[in-house]
């Protein structure tokens, strides 16, 4: 998958290929002094490392949003607080990543904000967690949603309405080009992105379906406001619903949430082996 900054030259080469020729012509040979100097500079043994990819890890909900509340009483926010710790957890583990939490304790951060923190932080993937509810108890099952300018089925657009009900968030801009220049880099990278989002969800899928009971086609879309990062392959991932039984009694359980989070290491494992993620700039 190309990277940002491949795709940021292919925008920019035809404007930057003049100066460099012009730059090219202007430089004077190399003397005999400056050719000595540079034979006895020191050889170049080695490279520093490349950081490693960070994942930003989003629980859902938060302070005074306690998001569903299960048939029992069970809140939202706590059990994707718990599941997005224990999954930080076997991530770091690994050794392959950087994890970081939007949020580590229980306080409300706007949508807007969450994008923000995975941007700012320059994240290579952004996975928010969540056990929402629905209308019919009987349906339960994990699922996973990536954005879309439609939604995929009815269900999907009212979990997207109730997820987005917070607050509205606008996608980052490119600053310092052209406005031409601008739409083709907006462009290309946010079909890199939904690519790198589709890739994800189906690594999650794939993942969760021997070891996590599934919704009915788990993988859906929508437009989800904390998906909306241009630049970072997102998904959102539903570890089930709070308003069926036993879904919400598995969530209550640390063996339960160690096992959702075992196969969403194993979802990321396959989306970083695969090329999912971004080189960053």
């Amino acid at each position: 998958m190309a990277t940002r900054r491949q795709l940021a030259l292919l925008a920019a080469g035809a404007a930057l290929a003049p100066a460099a020729a012009s730059a090219a012509a202007s430089t004077h040979r190399p003397t005999a002094t400056t050719r000595s100097a540079r034979s006895s500079a020191p050889a170049v043994v080695g490279r520093a490392r490349r950081p490693l990819p960070l994942v930003m890890l989003d629980p859902g909900h938060g302070g005074k949003d306690p998001g569903a509340i299960g048939v029992s009483g069970t809140y939202e926010k706590h059990v994707a607080e718990a599941a997005a710790s224990e999954l930080q957890r076997q991530l770091m583990a690994t050794g392959r990543y950087r994890v970081e939490l939007t949020r580590g304790r229980d306080i409300f951060i706007p949508l807007e904000d969450r994008v923000a923190i995975a941007q700012g932080k320059q994240a290579a993937l952004f996975v928010s967690m969540h056990a929402d509810a629905l209308h019919d108890p009987g349906v339960r099952g994990a699922s996973v949603y990536t954005l879309s300018d439609s939604a995929s089925d009815a269900q999907t657009a009212a979990l997207a309405v109730r997820e987005n009900s917070a607050d509205r968030f606008a996608g980052p801009r490119f600053q310092g080009s052209s406005p031409e220049v601008q739409r083709i880099l907006a462009s290309l990278v946010r079909q890199e992105t939904r690519l790198g989002s589709a890739h994800m969800a189906g690594s999650v899928v794939a993942s969760f379906r021997p070891r996590v009971p599934l919704l009915n086609h788990p993988s859906r879309h929508a437009a989800f406001v904390v998906l909306k990062a241009a630049d970072i392959p997102s998904v959102l991932v539903e570890m089930g619903f709070m308003s069926n039984r036993q879904d919400e009694a598995a969530l209550r359980q640390s063996s339960h949430r160690a096992a959702v989070a075992a196969a969403m290491r194993t979802a990321i494992d396959g989306f970083f082996a695969g090329g999912g993620g971004f080189t960053r700039l």
